[in-house]
């Protein structure tokens, strides 16, 4: 459900892409995996799309390899070299145990894998053909990065899973023009003040606890996760009035301003290049 990027520009061949969940051991460091094999050759420009977590970047062809951290606005790449491969979504907590890196130091951000992740993963990536068996090759290689024990489960990263989750719900008030409302969730599953207080933990903590772990305020974090489901509408070919009603938004022009100011693209607009995608062959 989180989608990293689409391309910049229309009329490019469809990317064949398959995704899967990791190892269960993994789920709390790593979100999932993804494939993609576009057509062609040479640079494809990207739109960078916000999102909530680290993604890692292995590009199979070339030199293309970096880690893009949480991002709270679109950016357009002219020249992305990346065509094949895969990429590997990382929680903040995932980013700081299996990259070495605070999620809050990659906001916004990139920096090369090979510098924060001292694996050869395209050699061990390389040597398989299918997604299964690459996807098991990464489950094998982030595992033995584990630390011993089980993973640390306190009130940031339990309320930053929080504001992941779907569920249906009141629909938030309207921000107006200007931006989300700072204190509602996606999804209209609960408020961050509520989220606060199912934790035992003061709203004021919670929020500079996020600034110092995660780098994005729980506000930001639940505006950017609604954003990503209704991106994740949009590929599915959904009604745009379902989307804004299922998502929590206000109403339909409420989802539409919100869509243009995350993503810089009208809702339709935006869907003509998330449905560029198709299954990869086995």
């Amino acid at each position: 459900m989180h989608l990293h990027s689409v391309p910049a520009r229309a009329g490019g061949p469809p990317c064949e892409t398959a995704a899967a969940r990791p190892d269960p051991r993994l789920r709390p460091y790593v979100i999932g995996y993804s494939t993609f094999h576009a057509a062609g050759s040479g640079p494809l420009p990207h739109r960078l799309l916000p999102l909530n977590v680290t993604c890692a970047i292995v590009d199979l062809d070339g030199a293309a390899r970096i880690v893009t951290g949480p991002r709270r606005a679109h950016a357009v790449l002219e020249e992305t070299g990346w065509r094949h491969g895969i990429t590997i979504g990382l929680t903040p907590l995932g980013t700081a145990t299996l990259l070495g890196v605070p999620a809050r130091d990659l906001v916004d951000g990139t920096a090369g894998l090979d510098e924060v992740l001292r694996v050869d993963l395209v050699d061990r990536l390389a040597s398989v053909s299918d997604p299964a068996s690459r996807f098991a090759v990464l489950d094998r290689l982030l595992a033995a990065r584990l630390p011993d024990g089980p993973p640390a489960d306190g009130p940031v990263w339990q309320a930053w899973r929080m504001l992941q989750r779907p569920a249906p719900g009141s629909p938030s008030p309207d921000p107006g023009p200007h931006g989300g409302d700072p204190d509602a969730t996606a999804g209209g599953r609960a408020r961050v003040g509520d989220v606060a207080a199912r934790l035992g933990v003061r709203r004021r903590w919670l929020a500079a606890a996020f600034r110092r772990e995660v780098g994005l305020s729980p506000g930001t974090v639940a505006r950017i996760a609604r954003f990503q489901r209704a991106v994740h509408g949009l590929t599915r070919g959904l009604d745009l009035a379902r989307i804004a009603a299922e998502c929590g938004y206000a109403d339909q022009a409420h989802f539409q301003r919100e869509v243009r100011a995350l993503s810089g693209l009208t809702p339709a607009r935006l869907r003509a290049f998330v449905q560029y995608r198709e299954p990869a062959r086995p």
